[in-house]
């Protein structure tokens, strides 16, 4: 118990210190407070606050000097610009003016599958949190969500009770990230994601499937299918912005 409670600590130091750095509340060059700083703050011991300045220093996000102490990295090899934005799904049913709900169908902590080398990295030497989800909007199925997650990069995933908090919602809130990559294609629901969708095999679905990292560390993979005259997506894209 003691040893889940550390690593919970360390990811939620590590959590708002990436929180800040994303935000461009710590720009490049800025200084990260001291490590006696950070353990006064937190109430935490130095090796706790080491771990966690180690990690964003191979992580790429921040530079360590001898003596001079920890800064946001200038130039990260790890932070990309996201013009696909990462949504709530439940913000954005009831920012649309419906009644959202959530269904967890199925979940499972279970080795990665042979030959799937994007299972083999979130799962690592372990195992992987695999989910199927159903969204709804006013009642009536909205998307299907197929979603693994790396306990090796979110230990805390664990404890979390899905039954009641949507996976996507929990990882936005409490899991910063550094890297992601979209996929979106047009797709024919099949016999067994109709049945689930309420709607007749060969519906045409908008599909988004999405790999997000922290740093090295993969976090989530997920497959949503979306009814496709329910959904729609937004890029923003702005000159000469880096955030």
């Amino acid at each position: 118990m003691k040893a889940s409670k550390s690593a919970t600590l360390n990811q939620r130091i590590r959590s708002e210190l990436e929180g800040r750095i994303l935000s461009g509340e710590w720009a490049p060059g800025f200084r990260i407070p001291y490590e006696h700083e950070l353990m006064e703050q937190y109430g935490c011991s130095r090796m706790t606050v080491n771990k966690v300045l180690t990690a964003l220093a191979e992580s790429g996000m921040i530079e360590r000097r001898r003596r001079a102490g920890s800064f946001v990295a200038r130039q990260s090899p790890h932070l990309e610009q996201v013009a696909l934005a990462i949504p709530d799904i439940a913000m954005q049913v009831t920012a649309m003016g419906h009644q959202y709900a959530y269904r967890l169908l199925r979940r499972q902590l279970r080795t990665a599958r042979d030959g799937d080398a994007g299972e083999r990295e979130l799962a690592g030497e372990a195992r992987l949190l695999a989910m199927d989800c159903l969204h709804l909007a006013d009642d009536r199925p909205l998307a299907l969500e197929h979603r693994l997650i790396s306990p090796a990069g979110v230990p805390e995933v664990l404890e979390v009770d899905f039954e009641v908090t949507a996976p996507g919602s929990w990882l936005l809130q409490n899991v910063s990230w550094t890297r992601a990559q979209h996929r979106i294609s047009a797709w024919g629901a099949d016999a067994a994601s109709a049945r689930l969708l309420d709607v007749k095999a060969g519906t045409a679905c908008l599909v988004i499937e999405r790999h997000t990292w922290r740093g090295d560390q993969a976090i989530t993979r997920v497959r949503q299918i979306f009814l496709g005259d329910a959904w729609d997506l937004v890029a923003r894209f702005a000159p000469g912005n880096n955030r």
